[in-house]
């Protein structure tokens, strides 16, 4: 099959023979119609090694020398295409399954020109992805396809030009999430419905992911990344650009909403039934429960809860995404999901060794063996208080960090840097033993604090090798662990002479230290159950949208200019009534008004504790306001009125 293998080596971009290949001028008509023809006897004939060698012609001429510009290109494009799906939709027992691959990969190769308009394409995925459970000549096209465009989409860029093509419409992702939820479901089905030998053959092919779930990560990493990694161009300044790039920043976060509604939907579904599950194979009697249990959380992985959901979580902690729209769109559905991830969690650790060694005591031996009612979702508060209980939550400070100098030191190196542990109440340096400098002068400095004006802890510097100064500042570079109070810690190292003729590199080594927050590095752990892991990514991010909704809206700077304005006793005491067009004015007629008939303006305004009880007397007296003396004196000059003189009346 040499042009089988010259397609493959023009599938690689990187290789002169694509250059070339794309450089030779279109094939004409009456060439490709002589491949048809060839092609119709082959199928008349039954010429499997024909088809076969035919389709990969195909496949080289409709990505490198065709062009459909003439209506006669048009009809044999049309004619290779009836010849394709005739390929195609043949019954297995009359196509061997190296055929169908071939007519798969050829008509994604001329999906553009055999499908030349938007709409064709479209309906032609939306076929495969409707019909093709039922097909498997479509089920394979559907997988090349979404393979392909899957690739296509991870090397672009959004906006660009193929963006488009690429991206498919909602109505399409939609099918294709539907499909992926139904995946997952199916796989999470297999751990209590495969025997024993399927179910360890299955531990074993996952987490491969499927060709639906390829595109939709790929779709998804598409939005998530240039969404954070957008930025506008510096060197435009002009208003058309501004207005471009948060043209596109909104286009990016409308996609995003839409996506992530649709996949916080579909892993809701898919926890539900993994809850399910999760419960069945606890109240079940076959004989490797506990590997099935235990294989779960692996198969798990292997569905859109693993490839899909934290990418999606960690990205969504991103300040580009963090706004009200996202949080009051997308909180019911993570309230939701933190129900489901966090009493599923609950279910596998009940049968987990640890949790019955802690939980083990003779009044509960009875209840521990007695099997989970269908439904009983969640224990009893007081047998287990929460799925964290027994776990060490890691923390990603805990194998430490390491600050090194160049090894060895050079002449006039100068070195600093501030290590930063949110939370720690101390710092635990651990020296290198190959510490080293050729003279005291030539030193390390300490400050518990971000930069050098901080508290100095310690100096270090000198060899005790007999090179240099032949002494050690100080007791020496530290052997036992250095405590430094607070959570950060600054070095500053400087070699302030220059290296003799004479020094070996190991009397200029430098140092190394090692940055702990706690003393030992023996309680590291190795990471939290997936679904524990889950349903605290879940909470975190809930915690968080929900301090947006709480905060609400961000201050405007209209609102910041008229602070003082806003603050006014004398607006306080304005109805005000929302107009047709949704502008806010003061009412004409005043309403009733609980609230005292003076305000006095010396001290502060609160509103009284029985403010709804309706006031005595007149229902439309607006109060008076009490203003102070110097601000009458002011507003009396301005007026040019002078205070009103009372005579004593004369009786």
């Amino acid at each position: 099959m040499c042009i089988h293998q010259l397609n493959l080596l023009a599938a690689s971009n990187n290789l002169p023979i694509t250059n070339f290949l794309g450089k030779q001028h279109p094939i004409e008509a009456h060439h490709l119609s002589s491949i048809c023809d060839i092609m119709e006897k082959a199928m008349v004939n039954g010429d499997t090694c024909i088809i076969r060698c035919i389709l990969v012609v195909f496949q080289v001429v409709f990505k490198f020398f065709f062009s459909p510009q003439t209506e006669r290109n048009r009809d044999i494009v049309r004619r290779s295409g009836l010849l394709l799906w005739q390929l195609l939709m043949a019954p297995r027992d009359q196509i061997c399954s190296e055929i169908q691959k071939e007519v798969c990969l050829a008509i994604s190769s001329g999906l553009n020109i055999l499908y030349p308009g938007e709409a064709e394409i479209n309906n032609l995925l939306k076929l495969v992805l409707t019909e093709g459970e039922r097909n498997s000549g479509l089920s394979q096209l559907r997988d090349v396809i979404l393979t392909n465009l899957a690739e296509q989409l991870q090397n672009n860029r959004f906006g660009s030009e193929d963006d488009d093509h690429y991206r498919l419409n909602d109505e399409l992702l939609h099918y294709i999430l539907k499909i992926v939820v139904r995946e997952s479901c199916v796989l999470i089905t297999k751990c209590q419905t495969v025997s024993k030998d399927d179910f360890q053959r299955l531990l074993s092919t996952v987490p491969a992911a499927s060709s639906c779930l390829r595109y939709l990560m790929a779709v998804q990493n598409h939005l998530l990344s240039n969404t954070v990694l957008i930025k506008p161009d510096e060197n435009d300044d002009s208003d058309s650009s501004l207005q471009g790039e948060t043209l596109k920043v909104q286009e990016l976060k409308t996609s995003i909403l839409s996506l992530a509604t649709q996949i916080l939907t579909g892993c809701d579904e898919v926890l539900e039934m993994l809850q399910q599950v999760t419960t069945a194979l606890i109240n079940s009697d076959i004989s490797d429960r506990e590997q099935r249990l235990k294989g779960l959380e692996q198969i798990t992985k292997a569905t859109m809860l693993g490839h899909l959901l934290p990418v999606l979580l960690t990205s969504l902690m991103h300040p580009n995404l963090q706004t009200l729209t996202m949080a009051d769109a997308l909180m019911p559905q993570l309230v939701q999901l933190v129900l489901y991830t966090s009493q599923t969690a609950l279910l596998l650790k009940t049968q987990s060794p640890v949790f019955s060694e802690l939980n083990s005591s003779p009044s509960c031996a009875s209840e521990q063996k007695g099997k989970l009612l269908p439904d009983e979702r969640m224990l009893e508060e007081k047998e287990e208080p929460g799925f964290l209980t027994g776990l060490k939550i890691p923390a990603p400070w805990a194998a430490g960090k390491t600050v090194e100098t160049v090894h060895p030191v050079r002449d006039n190196y100068k070195f600093k840097e501030t290590v930063h542990i949110p939370g720690a109440r101390c710092l635990y340096l651990r020296f290198d033993n190959r510490c080293s400098s050729q003279y005291d002068y030539d030193k390390l400095v300490i400050y518990a604090g971000p930069n050098t004006n901080s508290r100095k802890v310690a100096e270090y510097g000198g060899n005790t090798l007999g090179y240099g100064s032949r002494s050690v500042l100080g007791t020496g570079w530290p052997k036992d662990l250095v405590k430094v109070e607070g959570d950060t810690v600054t070095f500053s190292f400087e070699m302030r002479s220059g290296r003799e003729h004479n020094t070996p590199d190991k009397a200029m080594w430098g140092f190394a230290c090692t940055v702990r927050a706690q003393e030992s590095s023996e309680d590291v752990s190795g990471g939290l159950p997936f679904l524990v892991d889950l349903a605290l990514g879940l909470s975190v991010l809930a915690c968080s949208m929900l301090r947006i909704l709480y905060n609400g809206p961000e201050i405007t700077k209209d609102e910041e200019t008229c602070q003082e304005l806003l603050r006014s006793k004398l607006l306080q005491r304005c109805q005000w009534q929302v107009e047709a067009n949704g502008v806010i004015s003061p009412a004409l007629t005043p309403s009733p008004s609980p609230l005292p008939l003076t305000i006095d303006e010396d001290r502060e305004f609160t509103y009284p504790s029985d403010v709804l009880v309706p006031p005595v007397g007149h229902y439309f007296d607006l109060p008076r306001i009490r203003l102070p003396p110097g601000i009458m004196i002011k507003l009396r000059e301005i007026s040019g009125r002078a205070r009103p003189q009372f005579r004593p009346s004369i009786k």
